[in-house]
């Protein structure tokens, strides 16, 4: 293929590649290149999970370009405008979640969800994982840093109040989620190692009283994570399956489709939470470093456009959304293979859902925004 087949001359004499033009709707072609990778790997493992479910698939192809949709307008509104909005969004975000408790849809023993009659159903719990990042930065971006303690301490309370308001509903993952996404803004600010030190000391010596704030189920997770075979049949199910569709895999896999786990329906949620399995099964260990590999390239180039936004609000708020990604990543494939506790966390850009979708590639179109704009200035 030759080269006039990626470059279009302009009158003049002048040529605009494709890096131009995307460039010039303030999309980043390496990121775009490497999301497009994991989605489209993620549309194949899904539709062997789905035992090539044609609905399914397409219904999922839908979600992931109204997803790609929202990238694009994400990554064209200029930074001064999410730094003027932060409290705005945060405000309603928490207006969103009081409504859940009021008058949420409740699905599998959880308030999670609001709906609008005939027309669609929504999480505004997803929400939160941009608005608190978002409303942290804000307040740190006239503050001086590294921050003082009182500052730390506003901030962590405008990231407990949502956490809170979700984990009520209950949904520990997305609350955990939300905590740590605006966490990470309080630790890209520089806080003191000291005080990092301190607070899991707080925490361990709480874990105790802890134990008795959590749902049985939540309690029941834990324990089975140290011991699945105590109830094969019940609790230690999943992770029972998953790890040996994992290991089962071997070095290459069964092949594509070739999955008994999934395929058999021995691994539940084979095409949201444990979807990882099913690559680990069909496409073995090479798969799992293959898409690992794309995802440690998305959160390296998601910190290099974030460490290019020209003031304090702009990179501690990419940041913390490129942290937020990896922690996405590190909890799902932890909790399936055994390290950590079933918490519903889908695996990015892979799973099946349409909003997890949306609210991430939402948040790498911000990423673009501040990356692609680096050279300027906003307020």
């Amino acid at each position: 293929m030759s080269n006039y087949d990626f470059v279009r001359t302009l009158p003049g004499g002048r040529t605009v590649s494709a890096r131009d033009q995307l460039q010039r709707v303030h999309l980043d072609p390496l990121l775009l290149l490497l999301l497009l990778a994991v989605i489209g790997f993620g549309l194949v493992v899904l539709y062997s999970a789905v035992d090539q479910d044609a609905g399914v698939f397409a219904n999922q192809l839908i979600r992931i370009s109204l997803a790609l949709g929202v990238m694009v307008i994400a990554a064209q509104l200029d930074p001064g405008f999410y730094l003027r909005w932060a409290p705005f969004a945060y405000l309603v975000g928490l207006v969103l979640l009081v409504l859940v408790l009021l008058m949420g849809v409740t699905a599998k023993g959880s308030q999670r969800w609001l709906e609008i009659p005939g027309v669609f159903r929504f999480q505004p719990s997803e929400v939160m994982k941009i608005a608190a990042p978002m409303m942290v930065a804000w307040y740190f971006h006239d503050r001086p840093l590294p921050p003082r303690f009182k500052d730390v301490v506003i901030a962590l309370a405008i990231v407990a109040i949502p956490a809170g308001l979700i984990i009520v509903q209950p949904d520990l993952g997305t609350g955990i989620l939300v905590a740590v996404a605006g966490f990470a803004v309080v630790i890209l600010a520089g806080l003191y190692w000291r005080w990092i030190g301190f607070a899991m000391l707080m925490v361990a010596a709480a874990a105790p009283g802890l134990w008795y704030t959590l749902q049985d189920y939540q309690r029941q997770r834990i324990l089975t994570l140290f011991d699945p075979q105590s109830d094969p049949l019940g609790a230690g199910w999943n992770i029972i399956q998953s790890t040996t569709a994992i290991g089962s895999g071997g070095l290459q896999g069964k092949g594509l489709f070739q999955g008994t786990q999934s395929h058999l329906e021995f691994l539940p949620e084979s095409q949201t939470d444990f979807i990882i399995a099913v690559v680990g099964e069909e496409f073995g260990l090479i798969g799992i470093a293959l898409l690992l590999t794309l995802y440690v390239c998305i959160i390296a180039r998601g910190l290099v456009l974030s460490a290019r936004a020209p003031n304090t609000f702009g990179r501690l708020f990419a940041g913390a959304l490129t942290l937020t990604f990896f922690v996405y990543v590190f909890v799902n494939i932890a909790m399936v293979s055994g390290l950590l506790p079933v918490v519903g966390v889908p695996l990015p850009l892979v799973s099946y859902g349409g909003t997890s979708a949306i609210t991430l590639l939402a948040s790498f179109g911000m990423i673009m925004a501040f990356g692609a704009r680096g050279q300027g200035n906003f307020r």
